[in-house]
């Protein structure tokens, strides 16, 4: 019967193939020792109603599982006394405990089961599952043409180190009615944009190729629904509780022209003996809004001419240009080949302009080496500390996340790393504006200021220009450090039998701090307790949840809006403390 409630499921949805691992009949082998059975409740986390077809599995076991009835109920019978892993899967449905954001949040998640410990006097099990939501729409052209084969990008806003960001998760392509849907969205806020496109196929190859023409080229911007150029005018969906949003867009006609820049090298005389000229070298450029935000625009740089070549819409933009290249050598086996010149800093180059009603051209953009500034370490010895901490191990790790309304933001890279008491070389940065995350793993070591200028950067983002970083960049350390043991209370939280319960736990900072927070992970089956080293003295809220949670805890606004105000604790220098977590219900 099982079988064929599996076998009617996938017939009515192909989809649920790449899901579901349908429970075979059950091994003819006789299990022994006592045995109990598993039942209990899946629900659905929207609305509280029971969840029929949910298909409850013994992990690492295809022959043990259970569709859930009309009442959403399940019993998996037969099963050994002890630890087990469960999971729950459904068509359209999220585990609630492991994907409270939504697989497009989230991505792919290893481990996402359930812990139960099975014993004879089984209590009932109650699993709750969130619907996933879906933003459908319709491109329409004042043309009247179809929109057909036009781009439509979603973006979603996430949480990076603690910061709000945007970040593009899927793009896909209108049908031949201009219709676009994306599906399997998790609860949050997001925004979709029409990627450009030209009313012809000669006129979208005349603008890849820079080339001139006496033709019309016309074509249709990129647009944020429902009527906005950029995504701080864009209206954000929210979406929650399985909802489908429909998001239309009316794109209108426009003329676009051509602009054309010319990339010039610096003299030898200003960068030295490095420049080994046009050989070997690699160009690449960005379309960027009068803001700085980069544009689904795209810029193709023509080695023959030297010269970059867009094709776009009135509006004022700049063309942002890195280049990097390689050094021209014989290699041993007689032929020339280019190997990278590591010692050669990248060259940069930005310039302005606004397209107005006719093509520009001519435009100059004077390419300069990317400077960078050594990070400056200083450790603050206490007295009551030894003066030891630069030969112990561990690492120092600076990176850095984009500031600001883009849609780039979320990407992190790597900005220096290396061991006090430094200095650090920073690695080249493109120009723009930067949060400063700090990791210090060297022992005995924490964080006291990082600063560019003697501007606090766990205040103000790092401004690279294109010259690269000009502010005097100092990281002050200190020897005195805290450290906190986290534990679960002793009593109700660890059942006898049933689920296994798990917390995140995050311990923030009440000042302000560029050090990336580590969630930690605590379980009663692992000892129920973890000591977090390396913390700075001060005042500090730990904040307890019983389900996975990305916390934007660099926003007081998120913090306050919390059903938790946190458990306030105070660090002494140099001090071991402890803490015993108040959990949550669930």
């Amino acid at each position: 019967m099982l079988a064929l409630c599996v076998a009617h499921l996938l017939a009515a949805s192909p989809a649920i193939a790449q899901e579901y691992i349908p429970p075979q009949p059950a091994s003819s082998n006789a299990l022994t020792g006592p045995q109990a059975t598993l039942h209990g409740v899946v629900l659905n986390a929207a609305t509280g109603a029971p969840l029929a077809r949910a298909l409850v599995q013994v992990e690492g076991d295809a022959n043990t599982g259970a569709l859930t009835d009309g009442e959403g109920r399940f019993e998996i019978p037969g099963l050994p006394l002890g630890p087990q892993t469960v999971q729950v899967v459904k068509p359209g449905f999220l585990d609630q405990a492991f994907f409270p954001g939504g697989a497009s949040y989230w991505g792919p998640r290893a481990g996402a089961n359930h812990s139960i410990l099975v014993a004879a006097e089984m209590p009932d099990l109650i699993f709750t599952m969130t619907p996933t939501n879906a933003i459908r729409g319709r491109i329409l052209l004042s043309t009247g043409d179809a929109a057909e084969g036009i781009g439509v990008t979603l973006v979603m806003r996430t949480v990076e180190d603690g910061r709000a960001s945007w970040k593009a998760v899927s793009t896909v392509k209108t049908n031949s009615e201009g219709a676009y849907r994306f599906a399997r969205l998790g609860n949050g806020d997001y925004a979709v944009y029409t990627e450009p496109a030209m009313d012809s196929v000669l006129a979208a190859l005349l603008a890849a190729n820079g080339k001139e023409g006496s033709m019309a080229r016309n074509g249709f911007p990129s647009q944020f629904y429902p009527d906005a150029r950029e995504l701080a005018g864009a209206v954000k969906i929210h979406l929650a509780g399985g909802q489908e949003a429909e998001a239309n867009l009316s794109l209108s006609i426009q003329p676009f022209h051509t602009v054309t820049a010319q990339a010039i090298l610096p003299s030898r005389r200003s960068y030295g003996d490095q420049n080994p000229g046009w050989e070997g070298m690699a160009l690449s450029a960005q379309v960027l809004d009068a803001q700085g935000h980069p544009l689904p625009y795209n810029a193709e740089y023509d080695p023959a001419t030297r010269a970059l070549h867009a094709i776009l819409p009135d509006g004022s933009y700049s063309f942002s240009v890195t280049v990097t290249f390689s050094r021209f050598t014989a290699s041993t086996a007689g032929n020339n080949t280019f190997t990278p010149a590591m010692d050669a800093a990248p060259l940069t180059g930005q310039v302005e302009f606004s397209m107005a009603g006719h093509d520009v051209s001519k435009l100059r953009i004077p390419l300069l080496p990317q400077r960078t500034n050594p990070l400056q370490v200083t450790v603050a010895h206490s007295g009551a500390q030894t003066a030891s901490s630069s030969g112990e191990s561990g690492a120092i790790i600076v990176t850095l996340s984009q500031a600001g309304d883009s849609l780039s933001n979320g990407m992190v890279s790597l900005y220096a790393e290396g061991t006090a008491p430094g200095p650090l070389q920073a690695t080249f940065t493109p120009s723009g504006t930067y949060w400063v995350h700090t990791t210090i793993s060297q022992h005995g070591l924490c964080l006291a200021s990082f600063t560019a200028g003697g501007a606090n950067l766990a205040r103000e983002p790092l401004v690279v220009g294109t010259a690269g970083v000009t502010a005097p960049l100092d990281l002050t350390l200190r020897d005195d450090c805290a450290q906190l043991t986290l534990m679960l209370p002793a009593a109700g939280v660890a059942p006898a039998s049933g689920e296994e319960l798990w917390y995140t736990v995050y311990v923030v900072p009440d000042f302000d701090s560029t050090e990336n927070i580590v969630p930690q992970t605590l379980r009663p089956s692992s000892g129920g307790s973890y000591t977090v080293e390396g913390l700075t003295p001060g005042s500090y809220h730990v904040y307890t949840f019983v389900a996975p949670l990305v916390l934007e805890y660099h926003n007081p606004a998120v913090l306050g809006a919390l059903p938790t105000s946190g458990q306030a604790v105070t660090l002494s220098p140099g001090a071991s403390s402890s803490l015993v977590l108040e959990v949550p219900a669930r």
